[in-house]
């Protein structure tokens, strides 16, 4: 992968007339954040941009005012210059706008933070980091673009989520230099720790209840898997985006180095999320069933029976120990 200088990136954003902005499905935290922060910052600078998302973000984030203008559809009556991902590993993470966004004429650009990526744009930006949110933090500043206040919450949402609350081992010295930063343009650190960490539905609670509750070890107990199913969420009355930071309960556990978490998407069909302390890379174990992310937390998709699945991945994690 040919990677482009932050200079080069900021020329095309400058360049740029009309944009549409795309970050993955299911969108955490650092998606929306990064992916509407840039939008924002491309209106502020006269600009005609757009952006979508083939799932709306999740009700815990509508505190924010911007989540409002994440689209599910791309208008076709308009004409765009410049596609620009973010968050993406892979351009199939964008689903319904893969094809549209692979198929562009004009100018692409990939801007993310995973090891795994393949380098799909026509220009690339990707830095190996906590968060698609620090990226965009530097770059603004070598745009030219204002940080409004709008636009630093955003930003501190997906840097402070997607890092765990400053406690991945890849949080450096440029991650807190990009807080301060988003925090002097008035970036509300409270209101969204609160909001992220500190409260959620009852539903969330009783579906956290189920599935710790059955909690497996594996490997003398240096693997664990947990597993929500459709049952749960449909007798907890809870959905999917609720699950966010389950997986990251079992690493608190001594002994532990791999943190498994199975959501069940459909019946035989599992989203799997890996979560490792640092002696197991889980980017190479993800990337072995087509997933992929950071050495430390990284994701695949797996079909087959449960225990299939669980044997599988034991089997590969065993292999990277």
């Amino acid at each position: 992968m040919i990677n482009n200088s932050a200079d080069e990136i900021a020329e095309k954003l400058n360049k740029a007339k009309s944009v549409a902005v795309f970050c993955h499905a299911r969108p955490d935290g650092d998606a929306l954040g990064a992916g509407l922060a840039l939008l924002l910052a491309l209106q502020n600078a006269g600009k005609a941009a757009i952006m979508c998302c083939e799932d709306l973000p999740p009700e815990k984030f509508s505190f924010l005012p911007a989540m409002k203008q994440v689209r599910r559809g791309l208008p076709t009556k308009t004409e765009y210059d410049t596609f620009i991902s973010v968050d993406c590993a892979d351009v199939s993470r964008m689903s319904t706008f893969s094809d549209a966004y692979s198929k562009f004429a004009g100018v692409t650009i990939n801007i993310d933070h995973h090891i795994s990526n393949t380098g799909f744009g026509k220009f690339n930006y990707v830095i190996d980091c906590p968060a698609t949110c620090e990226i965009l933090t530097d770059l603004f500043g070598v745009a030219g673009f204002e940080i409004t206040k709008d636009i630093a919450d955003l930003l501190l949402l997906g840097l402070i989520t997607d890092s765990g609350n400053f406690t991945h081992l890849d949080v450096g010295e440029n991650t807190f230099k990009a807080a301060a930063k988003l925090r002097a343009a008035g970036g509300d650190v409270h209101l969204i720790n609160y909001m992220m960490y500190s409260r959620q539905p009852k539903v969330r609670a009783l579906l956290y209840g189920r599935v710790m509750n059955k909690i497996r070890f594996a490997l003398d107990d240096k693997i664990t898997f947990i597993v929500t199913s459709l049952e749960d969420m449909a007798e907890t009355g809870a959905d999917k985006s609720l699950t966010e930071g389950f997986v990251d309960f079992p690493l608190t556990i001594d002994g532990v180095e791999v943190s498994v978490s199975l959501m069940e998407v459909k019946k035989r069909h599992y989203k799997v999320s890996l979560r490792s302390k640092g002696k197991v890379n889980v980017n190479a174990v993800a990337s072995t069933f087509g997933g992929g992310g950071h050495i430390l937390a990284s994701g695949c998709v797996l079909g087959g029976e449960l225990e299939e699945v669980i044997e599988k991945l034991t089997f590969t994690i065993q292999q990277n120990l």
